[in-house]
């Protein structure tokens, strides 16, 4: 393990994070809000901090490996998490708890989306751009070290993208290529955003507005300047707009990257990932709008923009809200947050366990049928025109079976710190899958839950956020042996 480039990594980081303080300080200063001190603070905390981490260090030169891109992968979110809670902790106004601060400082961070703040409204222009410019950022940290550093480290099906990934990964170093590859992912992900700002200011949103909800939409992480998130706007085409740049937003960025340079759509369509979101997107919102408008919710024109969007917005695990969808019919709630389990395409800033683990789980449950019939056949299961090897098999159904006891063992612990079972089985759903709202006392925020249960539901975000085995190898005693 190498302590000293680790450090001089987190130093890096968070020197560089301390100048995303300035922005929200430049809000606060152009609304006259007061808060541009809370800021300064923050910034002075953690520009110094990380200072003190690389300086002693800075001059060491030495590769990263594997077993290194784990520790920092997971510090990412931890450190960061902390951090970014300060502006929070010391806004006036918020008046809010290191723990408050902290999970929603993580919230935002894992694009997760649940808050403990209400009275959106009424809260300062800078503090309301600082929430949606922390889901932002945790949106590119999570596209740049999914696609190029998560294929790296055998996270269970991440590995098919290693041939796939722009910019060759070949062996276990992190190699400067991947700078090329970040660079590539990061002026994609600026694009969409610019796009879907400008889309947002045109429907009608003020030029704030369509920045923070561009900001939230693209990293997929739901906050919004209003209590009422976009169903505030009370506008079909901001519906629409919020619906295509979501869907977008949870395809494989590797996609994005290689439609632009070959200047063809075509790839997406052959792509079997694509194909499995693109038809869970249209047999689920077909089964949504069909409930809606057989239960009398809606007619049939706001069955449809309100169940497609609400499917997506779940699917996607965005978190937007456009009407209460915890009174609809009993089934919708549940079959929402169970398409949330699935979750976007792998390299995408979407949450869930990702399209192509549930893909290769169908098609290795076929396998067995298969097998049943013909026991000595040899049957390779097949993404597209590549043979999966056991190995990847092997590894998303550890996933998978780490995911459930995981979600097991958080639900029961929720019941225990007193929660009921509706709220306490989807508050874990909704954060796991970096999902944000949820049924009973957290159908429109988190802030009334008690403490405890909002240390465990951080844990559950960076979890969900980090691919479940890249956190809990931490706990491994293996890990650190030399």
């Amino acid at each position: 393990m190498h302590f000293t480039v680790i450090f001089k990594v987190l130093g890096l980081l968070l020197m560089l994070f301390s100048l995303t303080l300035f922005p929200p300080m430049m809000v606060s200063i152009l609304f006259k809000d007061n808060n541009h001190t809370a800021f300064a603070i923050a910034f002075a905390i953690t520009f110094t901090t990380g200072l003190l981490a690389w300086f002693p260090v800075h001059r060491v030169r030495q590769d990263l490996r594997t077993r290194d891109g784990f520790l920092i992968t997971a510090l990412f979110w931890t450190v960061l998490g902390i951090f970014g809670s300060l502006p929070l902790m010391f806004s006036q106004g918020l008046e809010l708890s290191f723990t408050d601060a902290l999970f929603e400082s993580m919230s935002g961070l894992t694009t997760t989306g649940a808050t403990v703040i209400t009275g959106l409204d009424q809260l300062p222009k800078s503090i309301l751009y600082y929430r949606q410019q922390l889901q932002w950022l945790g949106g590119i940290g999570i596209v740049v070290i999914a696609v190029a550093i998560l294929p790296m480290l055998g996270i269970g099906g991440m590995q098919l993208y290693r041939a796939e990934t722009p910019g060759p990964v070949k062996d276990s170093k992190l190699t400067p290529r991947i700078t090329e590859t970040a660079k590539a992912l990061f002026f994609i992900y600026v694009g969409l955003t610019a796009l879907c700002t400008l889309a947002y200011w045109f429907a009608g949103m003020s030029f704030f507005d369509a920045i923070c909800h561009a900001f939230s939409t693209v990293a997929i992480g739901g906050f919004s300047t209003h209590d009422a998130s976009i169903g505030y706007f009370d506008s079909e085409l901001i519906m629409a707009i919020c619906t295509l740049f979501m869907m977008v937003s949870g395809v494989n960025f590797a996609l994005h990257f290689f439609s632009w340079r070959n200047k063809s759509i075509l790839h997406y369509f052959a792509d079997p990932e694509f194909q499995l979101y693109a038809s869970a997107i249209i047999g689920g919102s077909m089964i949504t709008v069909a409930m809606l408008y057989w239960y009398g919710i809606f007619d049939l024109e706001y069955s449809i923009s309100h169940g497609v969007f609400q499917l997506v917005s779940m699917l996607t695990t965005t978190g937007f809200a456009t009407t209460d969808f915890s009174s609809w019919p009993n089934m919708l709630p549940f079959m929402l947050l169970y398409f949330s389990f699935m979750g976007g395409c792998a390299g995408s800033t979407a949450g869930g366990s990702k399209v192509i683990r549930v893909l290769l789980v169908i098609k290795q449950g076929t396998r067995e049928i298969h097998r049943l019939i013909h026991p000595n056949a040899v049957i390779p299961v097949k993404v597209g025109n590549t043979v999966v090897p056991d190995r990847v098999i092997d590894a998303v159904w550890g996933f998978f079976s780490v995911y459930v006891l995981a979600f097991m063992i958080m639900f029961l612990i929720l019941l225990g710190t007193g929660l009921d079972v509706i709220t306490a089985f989807f508050a874990v759903g909704a954060c796991i899958n970096n999902l944000g709202p949820g049924l009973g006392e957290v159908a429109a925020h988190y802030g009334n839950i008690n403490d405890p249960s909002k240390w465990i539901l951080c844990f559950a975000m960076l979890l969900g956020r980090l691919e479940v085995f890249t956190l809990l190898v931490l706990l491994s005693p293996m890990f650190w042996r030399r």
